[in-house]
């Protein structure tokens, strides 16, 4: 028998594409420049791989990312050296911070000129340590094909996140040994004993389950795990959909902005099963008297995040699906006694959350987002969303059955985020249609990839909330600086003249009863289309 691997020798370039297309992938965000030229070369004579040219390189990660939400697979970007790797930074930590596998591919000077500064050098693994999962320079092209295939599984194991490969010119024209052997790695679902846990769990009187962004992939769990225990179940932003919003046993979102009875039931329970959820500080503020801390059990794939906040009483490091399996086949298997019976005793703490009021008979955004709701209840799509006001009314007023629909910028909080996200999103999709929900300010952060929507014909459709001003900031303004306004007040483009320059159909909207109309107007384009909406400017969350 012929154990003998057969190889051939390549050029770093054409080992960068062979590589990438040995990890299966299929779509690739960037923009090019000089030091990458020939790896964009190698992607011009296959036809395998299909780059996507954005206008930006922010634009090329956020896009990346969307692409990674849909997909569960990493995204890929290529970018050229100096500025071209620097802009990728804000998009980088976004993906860090959520959660997101992402491979990003940056040139680099040659090798004998790194440290020097050489024309268009920058040292990005440095400014990206903090900030990735890991941080590779490649100077010998010898090292490149186990570097590649180290970084994809670096990105996909554990709690996934980005990692940076940076190339440096002169290996992308050396020729090496390319062996096209190495193994996808994939993380080992190990087995855990959850028997103390389910104990605590079916001990309680008034526990509740927390569900993160880390349990996106476990929500058949989650959502099987909660059929047995009843509990009730609240969520942070980055899980939202995890748990369907119209089961009886969902309380809604918990933290500075969410619902009211979501945050008391944290506040009256006895025990709290933490789901991949990190608590940052936007939640942990609305519990200043330590009712995270009384029996805090945490699950997380991630051991540094045991305890990292909230003192864990118990806890569970392992995949969230693979952990709540275990935890249902026990409780099928075995007698456990379920103690509390609560959920049914609070469902009208729901009758408390706060319900908006138009109170200057201007067009608010809370009443665009309510129509936006009837009118995308019943279609298969997602929904992205930028930073502002605007994101916090639409995870306020749009419900989301299952989960991953909903992409926004959670941990980093990115203006221009949701725009190029809805453009990855589209391009891992192309059968849905993808909403983006955006404020004036943060869309002007990223308004450019309009072209890329054109570009590629991506169903995308643009809804902005108009009011004037950089909301979120003019809200702090007004509670902390006694209204004191100052550099919130922004002036726009006439969005619908941008939109139709770019070749996209355009509506305007001034009133609730023009809304849906405008939408059906929209969603009649086959690509993309922008519905902009005038709201009233002192609307507060």
């Amino acid at each position: 028998m012929n154990n003998l691997v057969e190889t051939k020798t390549l050029t770093g370039a054409k080992i960068v594409v062979e590589t990438l297309k040995k990890f299966g992938v299929e779509k690739i965000f960037g923009y090019p420049g000089g030091i990458v030229l020939s790896i964009y070369d190698e992607l011009y004579k296959q036809n395998d791989i299909k780059h996507i040219l954005v206008r930006h390189e922010q634009a090329a990660v956020h896009a990346a990312e969307g692409y990674a939400r849909v997909t569960g697979k990493p995204g890929v970007v290529l970018v050229t050296s100096g500025p071209g790797a620097t802009n990728t930074v804000s998009g980088i930590v976004n993906a860090y911070l959520d959660g997101f596998p992402l491979v990003v591919l940056t040139g680099q000077v040659v090798a004998n000129l790194i440290g020097k500064d050489a024309f268009q050098e920058a040292n990005i693994c440095d400014m990206t340590k903090s900030c990735t999962k890991k941080v590779y320079q490649v100077t010998d092209v010898n090292d490149l094909e186990k570097t590649l295939a180290d970084a994809f599984n670096v990105a996909m194991s554990g709690k996934k996140g980005p990692v940076v490969v940076d190339l440096a010119k002169n290996i992308l024209y050396d020729n090496a040994e390319f062996l096209g052997d190495i193994e996808n790695i994939c993380d080992v679902k190990s087995h855990i004993d959850v028997t103390d846990i389910l104990k605590e769990l079916c001990a309680a009187k008034y526990p509740v389950i927390v569900t993160g962004g880390g349990s996106v992939g476990a929500f058949e769990e989650v959502r099987k795990l909660n059929g047995i225990l009843n509990f009730p179940v609240v969520t942070t932003m980055m899980g939202v959909g995890v748990y369907p919003q119209e089961d009886k046993n969902y309380f809604g979102m918990i933290g500075i902005f969410g619902d009211f009875s979501a945050n008391q039931i944290l506040k009256e329970s006895d025990l709290i099963f933490s789901i991949g959820a990190r608590f940052n500080d936007r939640i942990t503020c609305c519990f200043p008297n330590g009712e995270l801390k009384r029996k805090f059990i945490q699950l997380d794939i991630n051991e540094n995040e045991i305890s990292r906040v909230i003192p864990a009483f118990k806890s569970i490091v392992g995949d969230a699906g693979c952990v709540i399996s275990d935890m249902i086949q026990k409780l099928e298997s075995e007698k456990f006694i379920i103690n509390s019976k609560w959920s049914d005793e609070i469902q009208s703490l729901k009758l408390k959350n706060v319900k908006r009021e138009n109170k200057t008979g201007n067009l608010y955004s809370f009443e665009v987002m309510q129509e936006l709701d009837k009118f995308i209840k019943d279609k298969d799509l997602y929904v992205t969303t930028e930073v502002g006001q605007h994101q916090l009314w639409a995870v306020q007023n749009l419900h989301f059955n299952k989960p991953g629909r909903f992409i926004t910028s959670g941990g980093s909080g990115t203006m221009g985020f949701g725009f190029p996200a809805a453009i990855g999103a589209a391009v891992a999709d192309i059968s849905k249609p993808v909403v983006c929900v955006a404020g004036d300010g943060s869309f002007q952060m990223n308004m450019q990839e309009l072209a890329t929507c054109m570009d590629y014909n991506l169903p995308v459709k643009v809804l902005i909330l108009n009011n004037g001003y950089l909301g979120m900031v003019r809200q702090l303004q007004e509670k902390q600086c006694d209204g004191r306004y100052f550099e919130t007040k922004i002036s726009n483009p006439d969005f619908m003249k941008l939109a139709e320059s770019y070749g996209a159909a355009a509506y305007r909207v001034k009133s609730r009863d023009e809304i849906i109309p405008a939408l059906q107007k929209a969603f009649g384009q086959k690509g993309t289309a922008v519905v902009e909406c005038i709201v009233e400017p002192m609307e507060v969350l």
